[in-house]
């Protein structure tokens, strides 16, 4: 089977960079603005850290990725991202529109609505990595790489800025409608990218789960991941709710997540992917786990001292959440896309974001068990702790490398060749 690549680079990325920002809208109203908005109509932390089970789809999207695939990419007949995207979106736009129905406080009924949004929007995430990986000639992926992020980073900027900004100016309805739309909106390109996709009359490969737990190199890349995920993110879904008990109004924290994200985020994106190219991915990753060490140190100091002003630790929180973050999963995602099989790309990209989303959930609840029973001090003392002590886990794992070598130009070369994980 040959891969199609006809259209230009620049269209490809184009349309799959809307849908990473969608549904980075999706995840910036529901694991940065909600717990903010939860914390302001009273809901105590234990319950806000239950808000990282929403993530459940994404953790379990694995297990249909591959009927999602054998669909996307039948036996016989054309490439059918383009309709999963359609009905995918707008199951993520009803489902926004019946969340802004609801009171924030009510938060089971809630929970329940945004759930269905997370299935509809992974499913959307399973086709366009997918289409990604096998659209783009291997060359090309750093850029795709360079969309995911930077399209994180701006999804974030408005559903974690710009939603706080429009719930604490007007109303939760009117914020939540507001991204219904925006979704809708940017998933139009991507359609349009689709739609002049050529049939493609036959493919030989099924794709399968047990095709990517075969590979040893994806089983360490799944390992690997896991580590370097729960020392960095642990302490994410806590920042938001720090910020309100420390005197900072919704207005506030949703200006300062949406300058976070668009301006640091993508600008520590694009820095660590110049990192990543002149020194490679390890020393990238370790530096990540150290700069996070630091910054999370400071917030629990600012806690127990109270020695820092609060613009202080405004700005030391949006450089933990926006800036290291960027930094070092920009490393972390360019080696998802070079371990995936073309040929199956939506379901080995998958495994690893699910190894992520999994790693998130569990560490989103604990955390808010621990910051709820022993204070954000020892919280954050113990996050940073532990991303100090992923650094020799991380380097043992993660093999040394030639900077600026990548993987094949070649995008049909089997994933074994890649002789690392962290290439």
């Amino acid at each position: 089977m040959a891969m199609t690549k006809v259209q230009k680079p620049g269209t490809l990325l184009a349309g799959i960079t809307g849908l990473y920002i969608a549904q980075s809208v999706i995840g910036g109203v529901t694991w940065t603005s909600l717990p903010a908005v939860m914390r302001e109509a009273g809901v105590s932390l234990d319950r806000i850290g239950l808000v990282s089970l929403i993530a459940l789809p994404w953790v379990l999207k694995f297990l249909w990725a591959p009927m999602v695939e054998r669909y996307r990419l039948p036996r016989n007949g054309g490439n059918r991202s383009g309709t999963i995207v359609i009905f995918g979106g707008l199951a993520s736009a009803v489902g926004l529109i019946a969340a802004g129905v609801l009171d924030p406080a009510n938060w089971m009924s809630l929970f329940a609505v945004l759930v269905v949004v997370a299935f509809a929007a992974s499913t959307v995430d399973i086709a366009c990595d997918g289409f990604a990986v096998q659209s783009l000639a291997q060359k090309h992926h750093g850029w795709a790489n360079a969309a995911q992020v930077g399209g994180a980073y701006l999804g974030s900027a408005v559903g974690g800025g710009l939603f706080l900004y429009l719930v604490g100016t007007s109303n939760w309805q009117i914020a939540a409608w507001s991204m219904a739309a925006l979704v809708v909106l940017l998933g139009l390109p991507f359609l349009f990218v689709a739609a002049r996709v050529p049939t493609e009359q036959s493919r030989e490969h099924v794709p399968s789960l047990l095709h990517s737990l075969r590979r040893p190199a994806l089983r360490q890349g799944l390992f690997a991941a896991a580590i370097f995920v729960v020392a960095l993110k642990v302490s994410l879904g806590m920042i938001g709710p720090f910020l309100v008990d420390a005197g900072v109004n919704l207005a506030t924290i949703g200006i300062l997540n949406g300058t976070g994200s668009l301006v640091i985020g993508s600008a520590a994106a694009i820095f660590g992917g110049a990192c990543v190219r002149a020194w490679g991915t390890k020393p990238v990753l370790i530096l990540a786990l150290i700069l996070q060490a630091s910054l999370l140190s400071l917030l629990a100091v600012s806690r127990t001292t109270e020695a820092l002003p609060v613009s202080v630790i405004m700005i030391i929180a949006i450089a933990s959440s926006s800036g290291v973050m960027a930094f070092g999963f920009v490393a972390l995602y360019a080696q998802f896309m070079r371990l995936s099989d073309p040929r199956q790309a939506g379901v080995d990209f998958t495994l690893f974001q699910c190894a992520d989303a999994a790693v998130s959930i569990v560490g989103g609840v604990i955390a808010g068990q621990i910051a709820e029973a022993l204070g954000y001090g020892i919280f954050f003392s113990a996050a940073a702790a532990l991303a100090l002590g992923a650094v020799p886990l991380i380097a043992s794992v993660a093999k040394r490398e030639t900077p600026g070598v990548g993987a094949s130009n070649d995008t049909h070369a089997p994933p074994e060749s890649v002789r690392s994980t962290f290439r």
